[in-house]
């Protein structure tokens, strides 16, 4: 089988990647040649910018694919894009939508891929909702081969999982307070990207998926307090949490509240079972508390790497005195 990757280089594509060409994929990759993760060996670069079109023609010749999955569109422009691209050019479409699609907050726990698409909070979740019905269209009236693949939360070891990055953990570092949402006690799944891959590169080139959506997380489920609470103590510390309401958080930072109002504020749990039945022996093997020493070895490896926003840290200072001036201890 031979395979185009859009990407291939990112969080998650980078484990797919390697573990495409593992298992004997002859994978190209289409990108501009700007990630911090190295191409991995045995796979063929492609040298285009997706939002050019014309580098994409020029760099794909006349070649056609059994598979290509784009790991970078957002939009359904983008989409439009591929469909122009690749109408011709793929048995397979596999598009990386988002398990944030999903309806917001849900009715019903688990969430299954059934569940109806809705989230009325977050731009980034119905921009992928739109992505789909674009796709959907293209599988029933032009009959494109599409599959779609809902990642929940997915990390590499330069990820740390919760908004302001490395800046929440200097401050943990410092011992100063973090912002926990709520009161930290919804739950939700991390999904180390070499778990991922191992649900999805056998997605590639199976006709039993073709018109079908899987989402691929783990089946560990975790609070926010725990999540925090595992971070801090990979990096030798323990946190100092301060519970916020997500709404009020969204008042001070709209971006930051958009991402939990439209996704981690609301307990998730999501069912496996479409694509456990499918791929009898996908398991996830790397819990958060092991991933998570990837996270803090990459970091320490590294000073560099160890950035901190000075206008994120000052707001949480803010975000911190205001909510402790009107609720003291």
């Amino acid at each position: 089988m031979n395979a185009l990757f859009i990407g291939g280089t990112g969080i998650i594509s980078s484990a797919c990647s390697q573990l495409a060409i593992d298992r004997g994929v002859d994978l190209f990759l289409l990108n501009r040649g700007r990630s911090v993760r190295p191409v991995p060996a045995g796979a063929k670069v492609l040298h285009g910018d997706i939002r050019d079109p014309q580098t994409v023609r020029a760099a794909l010749g006349g070649q056609n694919f059994d598979c290509v999955v784009d790991f970078i569109a957002f939009t359904p422009e983008h989409i439009q894009t591929d469909l122009d691209l690749f109408c011709d050019r793929a048995r397979q479409y596999i598009f990386i939508s988002s398990a944030s699609a999903y309806q917001t907050p849900p009715a019903q726990l688990p969430v299954r891929e059934s569940t109806v698409l809705d989230n009325p909070y977050w731009q980034y979740s119905r921009d992928k909702i739109a992505c789909e019905e674009r796709l959907v269209r293209a599988y029933r009236e032009e009959k494109f081969p599409i599959t779609i693949v809902r990642p929940s939360h997915t990390y590499d070891c330069t990820l740390l999982p919760f908004h302001g990055g490395y800046t929440i953990v200097d401050r943990m570092l410092r011992g100063k307070a973090v912002i926990v949402h709520g009161d930290g006690s919804s739950l939700w799944t991390l999904t180390h990207h070499t778990d991922f891959a191992r649900g999805f590169v056998p997605l590639m080139g199976n006709s039993h998926t073709i018109g079908e959506a899987y989402h691929i997380t783990s089946d560990e489920w975790l609070t926010w307090n725990q999540i925090f609470e595992i971070t801090a103590r990979a990096f030798g510390v323990e946190p100092k949490i301060l519970h916020i309401p997500s709404d009020l958080i969204a008042a001070y930072d709209p971006e930051w509240g958009a991402g939990l109002l439209g996704d981690k504020s609301i307990s998730f749990i999501l069912d496996n079972s479409k694509i456990k039945s499918l791929i009898p022996a996908f398991v996830c093997s790397v819990p958060f508390s092991r991933g998570v020493e990837e996270v803090a070895a990459w970091y320490r490896a590294d000073p560099a790497r160890r950035q901190v926003d000075p206008a994120l840290d000052s707001l949480c200072d803010r975000m911190i005195a205001a909510y402790e001036k009107a609720w003291p201890a």
